[in-house]
Formats: structure tokens, C-alpha cells, sequence
């Protein structure tokens, strides 16, 4: 009943045509994850204020506590399957956006090009600078089209965690202006008559001319590189916690895995965002040589560049229990940890960024000796008070053996705590 209600009815299935919004194919993907998400969490506030539970389990705590978290976690699986169709319908989607967003900006370049002509008239740069704008249109459609169900041309700066990647997506800013350039000093060259002009146009290229945009693009070329390896390796390293996200947003370049703004990243975007724009002003002014972009500006970028390589250094960090005691409800008297008790256990991490889902929540374990306890989903009001990213609690298992028994969180990254030793008692 459980995933049924959060898919959107019980009743018979239904055949999908045209603009069908009701939620269970993929023209409805985005209604139907909408439809389970308001359902669940209708659910989950209802626990939290008491309702809905059975009689048979109502008398216990811990058994109503048990059935609680089972039903929001099976609720919790159905929301995240409709979240990854609807994803996936959404990068699907995209590519034809996409090709929209690339011609509209031909024909803003034609119009400013038209309205700037008026007084000095049309020239041979501007009909060169549209031809090289309809080439890399062109290649950006075929690349939509290939790539159409990844997202189009927007599938090589999505990172594998499902997110907008902010060094990628600088990079190829800076690869398709420096490539555009080309193709207009190309373009004009084909079209040059004389060899003083050819000559000239030639000399446009030089390493001399455009070494500051040279530089600026062998930076953050490298930056992208750079920055997946040192992810990967700390990933590999248990040192960053990572969880994919259900589909990419444009916020991504500007936030981090937990949708909050992030200083390395924003610095990185706007201070690129206007490098480049002042580039694009040159090659306008100087539609025959490469633009020369000042050094000053070139430093500032690299400056920014390697504040983001050192800020992908620092984020992350592995989670750590720094204690682990016995969980006392107001009443019950003090006493060692005994079988059936709670513990409560103390530390930091225990949350990755982006996991505050009920989906990822319920994912996460607490190995007690050799039993692995799943963390209880408490439910409050707009949220759940258990787990949280500080302190998670469980009950000991009658499976634990008395004695001295390690403690061990692994978290819904996979990434695992380091252990730390409790005294059992019978």
C-alpha cells in the first residue's frame, strides 16, 4: 500500500498518449514525482504528530518506532524511483531547450550585428562572425542530438554524481569562445583577397597576441582535469563523501553537493564570466587577431582558478564517532548498556551533503560487533529527528554478545566511521 499510494492510486493501469499528465509514464514523470513526494510527506508529518499507527504496535515505543521506519523507508524507496524517472525524462527533454537556447543567441549576434552596421555599414568581419557562429551552432545541434538522451550538448559538463560541474563548465565556456575565434580569423581568411591582409590574419594567431587567452585556457582545461582526479582519489580514500543527485540543476555551478552557495565555486564562475566577456568586447574591437586579453585580468583568473583548486581540496572530510553512550529517556535510571537499550552515538559527518532524503537516511548502518543495525527514521515536524549529521541513535540487538564490542557508522556514501569500543553488560 505503501508504494502504491506514493506512485499515485491502486487503480488499473493506464495507457500513456500524448500530453498524458497522470503521473505514471514518462510524459508525466515530473506530476507523478511531485504527486509522491506531497504524499510522503503528508505521511511523514502524520507519524510525527502520532497518527496512522497501527493498534497492534501502538502500545511500544520501540515497535512503533520499527514500524514507522520501515513504512517511511519503503515510501521513501517509491519517492526516490519516481525522482530518477524524472530525471531521466528531464535530460531526455533537455536537448531540444538546449538547441532553442543556442540558435536564439545566433540570432541575437545577427541582430547586433545588423543594428551596429547601421552607420558604418555591413563589413566582411560581421558576415565572417556569423558564418563561424552558425558553424559551432551546428556542431552544438548534431552534439544535442547525438546526446539527446543525456542532455544534449550540456552531457560532457555533467559530472558522475549527476551534477552540474563547475570546472567543466568554465572549461568549455573558454574552449567554445577560443574555438569560435579561430573559425572567425579562419573564415576571414578564406575570404581575404590580398596578401598584406592574409599576412595579417595570420599574424592575428600568434603566441605573442593571444598568449594571456592561451594561458587562462591551459589553466582551466587543466583545473577540469585536475579536479576529477583529486575527487576520484579522495573518494577512493574514504576522505569525500559523495551521493548522486537525481538530476542536474543549473545551481550546481554555484552550490555544493547540499544545494548551499559555496565561495571557491562562485568566485571561480563570476570572476570567469566576466574574463571572458571582456574577451569577447576584444575580438568585437578586433575581429583580426586573437583577443589580447591584459595580463592583469589573466592573473586574477588563475588567482580564482587555483582558490577553486584549493577549495576542492578542503571540502570533505571523513566521519568520525567521537562517543558513544547509553540513551536515557527522562525517568529511567542510570545504567550500563544492556541489550535492548539504546545507544546514543556522538560525532560528525554522518550525513554526506545532498543524502538529507529519507531514501538516503534509511541507507545508513550502525555495525555493533558483527550485527548491522539500520538506523530508525524519527519523523518531526518537517523532518525527521533521527538520524541527523551529529548524533545518530539505535538499540543493541539481543544478537550482541556481552563483553567489549565495537561501534562502526557507515554512512550512505558507503563511507565507514573509525571504531570505537562500548562495554556491554547482560
Amino acid at each position: 500500500m505503501a508504494v502504491q499510494e506514493a506512485r499515485g492510486g491502486t487503480g488499473p493501469e493506464r495507457v500513456h498518449e500524448g500530453g498524458c499528465t497522470c503521473g505514471d509514464g514518462p510524459p508525466g514523470a515530473r506530476e507523478g514525482h511531485r504527486r509522491a513526494v506531497a504524499a510522503f510527506l503528508r505521511r511523514r508529518d502524520d507519524f510525527a504528530a502520532g497518527q496512522g499507527l497501527p493498534a497492534a504496535v501502538a502500545h511500544s515505543p520501540s515497535a512503533s518506532r520499527q514500524w514507522v521506519s520501515e513504512e517511511l523507508t519503503q515510501r521513501a524507496e517509491a519517492v526516490a524511483e519516481r525522482g530518477r524517472a524524472e530525471g531521466e525524462a528531464w535530460l531526455a527533454r533537455l536537448w531540444l531547450p538546449t538547441v532553442c537556447v543556442v540558435w536564439g543567441a545566433v540570432a541575437v549576434l545577427l541582430l547586433i550585428e545588423a543594428l551596429t552596421a547601421i552607420g558604418p555599414g555591413w563589413t566582411d568581419a560581421r558576415t565572417a562572425a556569423l558564418l563561424a557562429a552558425l558553424v559551432v551552432a551546428g556542431a552544438l545541434t548534431a552534439a544535442c542530438r547525438l546526446h539527446r538522451a543525456r542532455g544534449g550538448a550540456l552531457a560532457p559538463v555533467i559530472g558522475e554524481d549527476n551534477r552540474m560541474s563547475t570546472s567543466r563548465t568554465v572549461a568549455a565556456c573558454w574552449v567554445l569562445f577560443v574555438v569560435y575565434a579561430i573559425l572567425l580569423l579562419a573564415t576571414r581568411l578564406v575570404a581575404a583577397s590580398g596578401h598584406t591582409e592574409r599576412d595579417a590574419l595570420i599574424s592575428g594567431l600568434d603566441l605573442a597576441r593571444g598568449a594571456g587567452v592561451v594561458t587562462v585556457l591551459c589553466a582551466v582545461c587543466g583545473i577540469a582535469v585536475l579536479v576529477r582526479r583529486v575527487v576520484g582519489l579522495r573518494i577512493l580514500a574514504q576522505r569525500l563523501q559523495k551521493v548522486p543527485a537525481h538530476r542536474p540543476r543549473a545551481a550546481d555551478l554555484l552550490t555544493d553537493d547540499s544545494g548551499r552557495g559555496t565561495f571557491a565555486d562562485i568566485q571561480y564562475v563570476t570572476i570567469s564570466a566576466v574574463a571572458l566577456l571582456f574577451a569577447a568586447v576584444r575580438l568585437a574591437r578586433r575581429p583580426d587577431q586573437l583577443p589580447d586579453l591584459p595580463w592583469g585580468l589573466g592573473v586574477i583568473v588563475l588567482t580564482s582558478a587555483a582558490t577553486y583548486l584549493a577549495g576542492k581540496y578542503a571540502e570533505g572530510g571523513r566521519p568520525a564517532i567521537l562517543s558513544v553512550v547509553r540513551a536515557r529517556e527522562p525517568g529511567d535510571l542510570d545504567g550500563p548498556i544492556r541489550t535492548g537499550d539504546d545507544i546514543e552515538i556522538r560525532g560528525t559527518g554522518f550525513v554526506p551533503p545532498g543524502a538529507h532524503g529519507a531514501d538516503r537516511l534509511s541507507r545508513m548502518v550502525v555495525r555493533i560487533g558483527a550485527v548491522d543495525v539500520h538506523v530508525p527514521l524519527v519523523p518531526v515536524a518537517g523532518g525527521f529527528r533521527n538520524p541527523t549529521d551529529t548524533v545518530l541513535t539505535v538499540p543493541v540487538p539481543a544478537d550482541v554478545e556481552p563483553g567489549s564490542v565495537g561501534v562502526q557508522v557507515v554512512t550512505a556514501a558507503g563511507v565507514a566511521t573509525n571504531r570505537c569500543i562500548i562495554e556491554v553488560t547482560e
